[in-house]
């Protein structure tokens, strides 16, 4: 596996892949400039074994949650791509089903309309109530134990130059694995496969989904989803080093709203959170209208859609007996 990463044709295939979208940033321009020079540095480092995983530009986002951002070198990044290229093969394979980050065919929308689709089989055609714990881990990124992961990967990985490549991809970044790299996105799901081996297969919970770090556990026995919480608490901790955030333990029925990936998840449909139809709306414009409209088509969303076309002075889409769609206020229905 160590020769496919560092092979030539694997390291130019995944710049190809890496600089779509980043042509105009500036430290990809100035790599390109000398690319086959620093291509080739870069796989005679590898082969030589006199690569080292350089350091870190810090900055923040808001995405809307504020968060730290780590990004590594151009010639870092590219090796990232180029491991992702050859190791998420082996072990997507090794992933449950409901894993939905940062996996291909899988993502935010997906796993929300995965889980209507758990929610109904469970319930019956939502024929009988079912409960939803829905859990977070405390700090989540920051907490992945090195050691612990690098156990990890050494249990499935029999090339000895691979793990040296990884940990000193691992232990590059001081504490936990940095938001940025794309190698933290595999090294997350890989960390968190054997939780999700433990529901799966210790409590033995059929409704399970999980987003990186936020899961949620179905079942229509609300006193057992209560006695899975002292149990993941501690299999999180002994095995895995991480805490269960202590504030973000919410057990409901599933027919009072799951606010889960962005949306408060129904029985028979979903809607956006209130935060997040209030940040549309104020940041909403001509340029950015299809990417925010094509987020409204996951869910119940007309009146929203309505709102934001009348603040572009854009038509009014006509319902199907030919007239034009009014939002009315609870107060004017009242």
């Amino acid at each position: 596996m160590f020769e496919k990463i560092i092979s030539l044709k694997n390291l130019f295939d995944a710049w190809a892949e890496f600089r779509k979208d980043k042509r105009g940033k500036k430290d990809v321009a100035e790599f390109e400039l000398g690319l086959e020079d620093n291509i080739f540095k870069l796989h005679e480092d590898l082969k030589s074994g006199n690569y080292r995983h350089g350091g870190y530009f810090s900055f923040y986002i808001s995405d809307p949650k504020r968060r730290h951002i780590n990004k590594a070198s151009v010639r870092d990044r590219l090796l990232h791509h180029a491991i992702i290229r050859v190791i998420e093969p082996m072990w997507d394979k090794k992933f449950i089903f409901d894993s939905w980050s940062s996996r291909k065919y899988k993502g935010t929308h997906a796993a929300v309309k995965r889980l209507h689709k758990i929610g109904l089989k469970i319930s019956r055609n939502n024929s009988k109530t079912i409960w939803v714990l829905k859990l977070d881990i405390r700090k989540f990124f920051e907490s992945v134990d090195h050691n612990k992961l690098l156990r990890i990967l050494e249990e499935k990985t029999f090339d000895k130059e691979l793990i040296i490549l990884t940990k000193d991809i691992v232990e590059s970044f001081n504490c936990g694995i940095p938001l940025g790299n794309l190698t933290s996105q595999i090294f997350a799901n890989i960390f968190m496969n054997k939780f999700d081996q433990f529901v799966k297969h210790d409590l033995k919970v059929k409704g399970y989904i999980r987003y990186t770090d936020d899961f949620v556990l179905m079942h229509p026995d609300k006193n057992f989803l209560e006695s899975c919480i002292p149990k993941i608490r501690d299999f999180c901790w002994q095995n895995l080093k991480l805490k269960i955030h202590p504030e973000k333990i919410i057990l409901k029925t599933y027919a009072s709203g799951i606010d889960y990936l962005g949306y408060i998840c129904f029985p028979y449909h979903r809607v956006l959170r209130t935060k997040t139809k209030r940040r549309i709306f104020n940041r909403v414009t001509d340029k950015n209208f299809s990417s925010y409209n094509g987020l409204l088509h996951h869910c119940r969303s007309r009146d929203l859609k309505i709102k934001l076309l009348q603040k572009l002075n854009r038509n009014i889409p006509k319902n199907r007996h030919g007239k034009r769609f009014v939002v009315i206020s609870r107060q004017q229905s009242a």
